[in-house]
Formats: structure tokens, sequence, C-alpha cells
């Protein structure tokens, strides 16, 4: 309960500070203009970007579940993604769609728990290396090119942390030191799915080819999702080419992680105008910017919502999958 409690503070009092900087910094009647008059086509292409993405990240997932065992079929798999992006609308973050994927697969997949929550951890994890990598790209452009200050040096310190953590998640040399988390790890009561996600994910180490693959295919996705941004942009009048955008999507996609706002509101919104405003972008076209980009998210959560009543409406059964014999 004091936890929930210390949550709700959190997410009012950052949801709050940056709900003010927004109505601080932008005219609402001229915003409005703005969104009414976007441009249908480039909202259209976002959208259509950010959707077809969800097939290749469908089967990356199909890909590290297979590895373990678990079988089933990627008509289902996306399926549970465009459920996760509804259930991330009203949960915290991104993560709270997971949660979802988690929940869901392991029901139909009993006794998988473990596995079914590394994989997608790990999932989230190759996605957060592909986007430092893009982020990295994106500091070596920005270099002498745009003026984003302190922007460039939070990227490159999560780039940093991504390696480190990349390393104590596989290296067995460092197991031990791991260890010493153990008694603290006891005492927030995380110890048991906290060693079972461990160990799932550790197991992966001996597949370096299925990780490259999968690494490649998510860089090459989170590229392609970067321009469904810049499409927002453009379809509010922003005149900037992709290429800020690669400096700029990595961080917006960590932003969206941060745990104390539901999906990001205003927070999201918050980093587009100051990012752009540094770019010399007015802050009514940046929040329009932001906003119709998060239009574009709720877009993709319409699917899963449809899905979702329909099984509703349905009384669709929830028993257990049977794996196939391979």
């Amino acid at each position: 309960m004091r936890r929930r409690l210390l949550r709700l503070v959190a997410t009012l009092v950052v949801t709050g500070l940056a709900a003010a900087y927004i109505f601080w910094k932008i005219d609402v009647s001229r915003t409005v203009h703005i969104l009414v008059h976007a441009k249908l086509e480039y909202f259209l292409a976002s959208f259509a970007i950010m959707s077809l993405s969800v097939w290749p990240m469908a089967w990356r997932w199909e890909r590290l579940l297979v590895a373990k065992g678990i079988h089933d079929r990627l008509a289902w798999l996306v399926r549970a993604y465009f459920v996760a992006y509804t259930g991330g609308q009203v949960l915290p973050t991104a993560i709270g769609g997971d949660a979802v994927r988690m929940v869901e697969t392991s029901r139909r997949h009993p006794g998988k728990g473990g596995p079914i929550a590394a994989s997608v951890l790990l999932e989230r994890a190759l996605g957060g290396a592909a986007t430092l990598t893009l982020a990295a790209v994106g500091f070596a452009l920005a270099i002498g090119r745009y003026d984003v200050g302190a922007y460039l040096w939070v990227e490159g310190a999560f780039v940093v942390a991504t390696i480190v953590l990349a390393v104590l998640l596989f290296s067995r040399r460092l197991r031990p030191w791991l260890a010493r988390t153990v008694p603290l790890v006891r005492f927030l009561r995380l110890e048991r799915p906290a060693r079972a996600v461990y160990e799932g994910i550790h197991s992966y180490r001996d597949d370096g080819r299925l990780l490259g693959g999968v690494f490649a295919l998510t860089l090459a996705v989170q590229a392609v999702r970067v321009l469904a941004i810049w499409s927002a942009g453009k379809a509010v009048g922003v005149d900037l080419s992709p290429r800020p955008y690669y400096v700029m999507g990595p961080l917006l996609f960590l932003v969206l992680l941060v745990p104390f706002t539901v999906n990001g509101l205003a927070v999201r919104e918050t980093f587009f105008v100051s990012f752009l405003g540094q770019l010399g972008v007015k802050a009514d076209p940046a929040f329009a910017t932001g906003f119709l980009f998060f239009v574009v998210n709720i877009a993709l959560a319409l699917p899963g919502l449809a899905i979702f009543l329909w099984e509703s409406a349905r009384g669709a059964p929830r028993a257990p999958l049977h794996q196939p014999d391979v």
C-alpha cells in the first residue's frame, strides 16, 4: 500500500511538473491550429511504420521462445503485442505492456513462467541495446552539427551503462560479484523472481548466433521506427532531416521507460519541446510533434482493444496451450 502511494505521488509530481513546463512554453490556440492542419499522409506513414514493425518484433520474440522449447503461433504473438500496447496505455510505461505479455503467455504455457519472463526481458534488453547503438551513431552524427548540450552526454552515459549491464548478465566470471546482492534482493522479497529471470537470460549466452541475429533485426526495426517520429514532425511542419531524429529517437524511447508516468504522458511532450527547441524549432510545433506521436501510439493500441473486447464478448477460453511434439 505504501509503495503504491509513493508511486502515485511520484507520478502526480512528475506529470504535474512536465505539464506546467509545457503550458509555460506553448500557445495552446496556436498548437491546436497546427494539429488541426496536420498533414494526414505523414500521420498515416508514421502509424504504418509503427504498426508494421510489430510483425518482425513478434518473430524476434518467437525465436527467443523456441530456443527454450516454447512454441507458439506467430499470429498469436502478434496479437499479444497489440494487446500489450493497449495495456501500456494505462499501465506504467512500456514495462506495463511487457507484464501483460508475460502473464498471458504464461497462462498458455503453465510452468514456463521463468523462461517466458526471461525472453520478454531479454527482448527488452536487446531493444535497449539496439536503441543505444543508434544513440552512439546519433552521438557521432551530432558532434559539431547540433547544439543539444547535455543530451549527448546523457546518451553517452546510457551507452556505457548498457555495456556494463550486458557484461553483468552474461559473464560467468562476475557471478560471484552478483551473488553479493542476494541479501538485498532477499530483503526486498524479490529473490525468487530475480533469480529465475537472471538464470533465464544468462542461459542465452551460449547461443551467440541467435543473440546476434535478434540484435541485428532489432537494430533495423529501431532504425525504421525512428522515421515514425520524423514523419510525425513532418506532419506538423517541422522541417528537419531524419538525421537529428537519430539523436533524439533513442533518448525518446528511453524517456518512455520512466516508471513514474502513465504512457509517458506530458513527459514525452516536454522532451520534444526541450530537445527540438535546441534545434531552433518553436515550442508549438515541437509539442505538436510529440502529441501527434502520442496519437500514433494510441491508434496502435486500438487493434489490441478491439481484440480484447471481441474475446471478452465471445468468452474466449484461456485454457493452456499444449505444445506440439518436436
